[in-house]
């Protein structure tokens, strides 16, 4: 099998990575060519378009940035008129639910099979290949793919094309309020003399114990914010997330709050600080 990956960022390079241990033969195409040249060491063939990573590839999969990266590759004449007929394209990247639909539609008139496979678990998670995989598409083509994606992680088909999408908005939900939280249950313990890496060990099996507890807030705890999952794209979940409840006629307040925090951020230049950063907003709302 051959693959064409396309967007070799922070995720897309362990994944690739990850593929290519696994003996699979695979094309990558970054815009920012240096990011793609990172994979030569692990056997990668380079590609200096997006025409020559898709022409002969059987797989192709995108990891890329937000809404507008994926509909500037996928919506291309260059991907469209250059891939293979029967040829898959998994999107891994995290979009609105729609235009998940949108891209599905567009190839299937192609001939051409699509599931959308959002990740969640963020570089660590890519690097030991354990990512939990959520994914939209008809069952056939998961099966197909399936010892593919298994080596990325965890795949679970969850339904139809864009029920991976709206699974991810899920999980984002919970990984954006629970930042919040222990940014807030950091900052009480560290404002009332309390040691909060005592709390974390003293909150270890129990009912508010969590991951993001045991990184993330360590991470604020030591005001280490160097990039694992950007705030950009917390905040571009959480703007996905409130327009998708606005579609379904739902009011999500909670996460509302957390988007707009995460605004903040982003207008204060703390775009490319770890998601865990929601921690200076805590910070700042007190110091008013």
């Amino acid at each position: 099998m051959q693959i064409g990956f396309i967007g070799i960022g922070l995720m897309g390079f362990p994944m690739a990575k990850n593929l290519l241990k696994s003996g699979y033969r695979l094309k990558a195409f970054n815009r920012s060519q240096d990011k793609a040249e990172r994979l030569k060491e692990f056997g990668a063939d380079l590609s200096t378009s997006i025409k020559d990573a898709v022409a002969s590839s059987d797989v192709i999969i995108t990891m890329l940035t937000d809404d507008v990266a994926v509909e500037k590759v996928i919506g291309s004449d260059e991907f469209i008129k250059n891939i293979k007929p029967n040829a898959t394209v998994i999107d891994m990247s995290s979009i609105n639910p729609a235009l998940s639909k949108k891209c599905a539609k567009l190839l299937k008139e192609k001939k051409i099979n699509y599931l959308d496979a959002p990740v969640s678990g963020g570089t660590l998670g890519a690097e030991d290949a354990s990512l939990a995989i959520m994914v939209g598409g008809e069952e056939k083509i998961f099966n197909e793919c399936f010892d593919l994606l298994k080596i990325l992680g965890n795949p679970t088909l969850v339904g139809p094309v864009s029920s991976g999408q709206i699974s991810k908005l899920a999980n984002q939900i919970i990984v954006g309020v629970t930042i919040g939280a222990v940014a807030e249950a950091v900052t009480l313990c560290e404002k009332s003399g309390t040691n909060p890496n005592k709390m974390i060990e003293a909150l270890s099996g129990g009912w508010a114990d969590s991951k993001i507890l045991q990184t993330h807030g360590k991470r604020m705890i030591k005001k280490d914010f160097s990039p694992k999952g950007k705030t950009t794209t917390q905040l571009k979940d959480m703007t996905n997330i409130i327009n998708t409840g606005k579609a379904a006629d739902l009011h999500l307040p909670i996460s509302n709050l957390i988007k707009e925090m995460y605004k903040n951020l982003v207008d204060d230049g703390l775009g490319n600080t770890d998601h865990s950063s929601l921690y200076n907003e805590i910070e700042k709302i007190n110091k008013k």
